[in-house]
């Protein structure tokens, strides 16, 4: 159960009235009383506004999903999923837009804090380690999508093999200069792809070159953009020693790829990552990621932890499939 002001008070040692007052921010308690309170308050991951709102109201069915960015198509597929759970279940979903970056953490507390649902799906939400702990503080209900943490329901996908498997494919179909082509570094899923296709080329005993691994300048989404695969796949296509095929992070980067291409009239194979609706339509071989899937089995899992707080603790890893289309042939 999330803390309430009742159990700031014991902890603090003060009335529920003082809690109030501090919380009112009245003029009638004392420095030391406010400061003692707040640092309560925040140690347990309380917000005075959610006093404000309200704590002893019932139940709103409402669950939150916290995402980076909304306008891709991961993410698109990904709410889907939620939202066909949810439909069945009678909850409402609300969506709160974060900002990745040096400020992300704070944002996510800034959520937590406030209360504004009985429970809140992550999706991509990649933090580290220690921030990670921090949010146990709040004992919400929470589920991790596109990212796995000890202590928390998570689904995700192992990007790792996904990665791997994309690049042996081209490996096996005989070629040897194989490129990836990236996005934004820092990315967690671009880490996670990288040590995928460096494996796969390990493997097969060829040798890695860091100038094969090409990312476009624009890291708008962290560079997983169809600008971005455009402007990686030129510079690319521009090579004095090119690469023979291509592994991309993400199918939206393969479309703007597979147009650099057809502009400069040279071509060589590529596989994507994600399996979007728009990869069939253009022949597009990749790593198929069940993202509606995803959404759907966190939301119920995180339903479930809402009716049981004690269930044990449920991590699902899907292992990514690869899809053969014409991009390869």
């Amino acid at each position: 159960m999330a803390s309430t002001i009742y159990d700031i008070a014991e902890k603090a040692g003060v009335s529920i009235a003082t809690v109030s007052r501090v919380f009112n921010q009245s003029s009638s308690v004392s420095e030391a009383t406010r400061r003692k309170v707040l640092r309560v308050a925040d140690a347990v991951g309380y917000h005075p506004q959610a006093y404000a709102q309200g704590l002893a109201r019932s139940k709103s069915n409402t669950i939150m999903a916290v995402v980076p960015v909304i306008s891709n198509y991961f993410f698109m597929e990904v709410l889907g999923g939620i939202q066909d759970k949810l439909s069945e279940q009678g909850y409402e979903l609300t969506i709160f837009n974060v900002t990745a970056g040096e400020n992300l953490f704070k944002e996510v507390e800034h959520v937590l804090k406030r209360r504004w649902a009985e429970g809140y799906l992550f999706i991509s939400i990649h933090l580290n380690d220690d921030q990670f702990l921090k949010l146990k503080r709040f004992n919400l209900p929470i589920t991790l999508i596109d990212e796995h943490y000890e202590g928390f329901d998570s689904v995700s996908v192992d990007n790792i093999q996904g990665a791997y498997r994309a690049t042996k494919s081209l490996i096996d179909s005989g070629y040897k200069k194989v490129a990836m082509l990236s996005a934004l570094s820092s990315s967690k899923p671009i880490r996670d792809r990288l040590v995928g296709y460096r494996k796969a080329l390990d493997e097969s005993g060829i040798e890695f070159d860091p100038n094969y691994v090409i990312s476009g300048t624009s890291f708008y989404r962290d560079g997983f953009t169809e600008k971005g695969g455009f402007e990686a796949m030129k510079h690319i296509l521009a090579m004095d020693n090119p690469p023979e095929a291509c592994f991309c992070a993400s199918d939206i980067q393969a479309v703007g790829a597979l147009k650099a291409m057809k502009d400069s009239g040279k071509r060589i194979p590529i596989v994507g990552y994600d399996d979007i609706e728009l990869a069939e339509y253009i022949g597009l071989s990749t790593i198929r990621q069940p993202m509606r899937d995803m959404g759907y089995f966190a939301t119920q899992s995180l339903i479930e932890r809402l009716n049981n707080a004690n269930k044990a603790i449920s991590q699902t890893i899907y292992s990514p499939e690869l899809i053969q289309r014409t991009s390869t042939f």
